[in-house]
Order: C-alpha cells, then structure tokens, then sequence
C-alpha cells in the first residue's frame, strides 16, 4: 500500500471524529489526532479501534499510546502490515 492510498483510508476513519474541517482538508502526515483535528481521547480509541478493523491488525497498549498523528499511525500501521 502506498503513502497515498494510507493516508487517504486513514482520512475515512477518522473523518467522523474530527472537531476542525480546516486541520481535516489540510491532513497530512504531520496532522496532530488531538492537537489538530481536536479529536477527544475517548473518541481517539474509536479511531484505534477502526484502524484495527479496517487492515485487520491488533495493536498493542505502547502503540496506542504512540498513535497521536497521521505519521505515527501510519508506521504502526505499516509495521502491523508486514508482520502478518
């Protein structure tokens, strides 16, 4: 999967969390989850929790804790990837 094609499912999931549509147009891989988005901690575990679903991985306690923005997400996603 390409740079492109994750941050654009990655842009789907967390599109129905997110709390400012002009940090959401701009996404990019340094787009800040809370800071950014201002997506809650409670709702950032929903975004997790699809993220899970979507490319059908586990992710761990310490990686949840590491997932805070699009860049991050995206190389615990990858590394999921490529572990199965």
């Amino acid at each position: 999967m390409t740079k492109e094609e994750l941050i654009i499912k990655l842009k789907t999931i967390v599109q129905p969390y997110i709390q400012d549509e002009e940090a959401f147009k701009n996404l990019s891989e340094e787009t800040d989850f809370i800071n950014d988005l201002k997506i809650n901690s409670a709702n950032l575990v929903d975004v997790i929790l699809d993220v899970e679903d979507e490319f059908d991985i586990r992710i761990e306690n310490d990686d949840m804790e590491k997932m805070t923005n699009v860049k991050a997400a995206m190389a615990i996603v990858n590394e999921k990837l490529a572990a199965k």
